[in-house]
């Protein structure tokens, strides 16, 4: 599938016109505080990693950007099968565009590739661990150092979402929604 629409967002695939925006994302080191990588110095370390992302190979993954009226606004996707990230720009954070896209991401992948989604999170992330929370994510461990960003270790929280806890969770809100 090339493109997931919610009420308010489009999932699409990468393309090079994603340079600049993209950027601007990745070279923000408060949104960049707990990804897996330093805030990109430079305009060409994000083109190589757009690059990655475009080339990303269906059996290794699957990466979306994710847009808000035509604006890029973050990304998300699979790393290596079944294992989820996201990134999202600053001024649309607290909007609940993260949950949104998630929810229609697991729903995709659900269908298409997987029966299940696994997280690695930083566990001073407290937003993303509530934001996996909310979709229905459960923690199964934590481990110390695990990554290296930059000169300094972080340790993990792990946490994994299964098809049939997804499909309950979406049911329920529904029901939620209609009473």
């Amino acid at each position: 599938m090339s493109q997931i629409r919610t009420a308010r967002l489009v999932l699409r695939k990468p393309r090079e016109d994603d340079l600049q925006p993209l950027h601007a994302i990745m070279s923000d080191a408060q949104a960049m505080r707990y990804w897996s990588t330093p805030p990109h110095r430079d305009i060409e370390t994000t083109r190589d990693w757009l690059a990655g992302m475009i080339a990303l190979p269906a059996e290794l993954g699957e990466d979306y950007i994710v847009e808000r009226e035509g604006r890029l606004i973050g990304k998300l996707g699979l790393w290596r099968t079944p294992e989820i990230g996201f990134l999202l720009d600053r001024a649309v954070w607290g909007q609940g565009y993260g949950a949104e896209a998630l929810r229609a991401f697991a729903a995709h992948v659900f269908v298409e590739r997987t029966d299940h989604l696994t997280a690695d999170v930083d566990p001073a992330n407290a937003a993303s661990l509530a934001l996996l929370t909310k979709v229905g994510f459960r923690e199964t461990g934590r481990a110390a150092r695990t990554w290296q960003v930059g000169d300094h270790w972080v340790d993990s929280v792990y946490l994994r979402l299964d098809r049939a806890d997804f499909e309950n969770l979406v049911l329920r809100q529904a029901q939620d929604e209609v009473f």
